[in-house]
């Protein structure tokens, strides 16, 4: 194979130092800097803030309507970027999920929705 150097093992054979997943995983636990108390606190303090960011923005989207009484969404298509609303009782209303980060959105009436350039869904 390639000329990677050999080491000796504790069973006194000779094996590849960076043979397979678990030698370098193993040599990266053995030569790893150990971490701060206070570098683990802050890496868990970032994740829980991030956690709570990303529950918040969904939280906005899925409680935003009720309290706004707009109720079209306004949906843009995955593959050819077509802008389409969707009023409530069409077929996959129910299924449609607004992601304000996508740029979709939410309209108070049909007039706002073809105003801004939307189309009505087709079923």
């Amino acid at each position: 194979m390639g000329s990677r150097p050999l080491r000796r093992s504790s069973g006194q054979r000779y094996v590849d130092v960076a043979d397979n997943e678990y030698n370098r995983r193993r040599y990266y636990r053995q030569h790893r800097r150990p971490q701060s108390r206070a570098q683990r606190w802050l890496e868990l303090l970032g994740g829980f803030v991030g956690l709570l960011t990303l529950l918040g923005i969904g939280l906005a989207v899925q409680i935003a309507p009720e309290f706004t009484s707009c109720n079209i969404k306004g949906n843009i298509s995955y593959y050819g970027g077509q802008r389409i609303y969707h009023v409530p009782g069409q077929e996959y209303y129910s299924e449609t999920r607004i992601k304000l980060l996508k740029g979709e959105r939410w309209f108070c009436s049909e007039a706002e929705a073809r105003a801004a350039g939307w189309r009505r869904a087709r079923r």
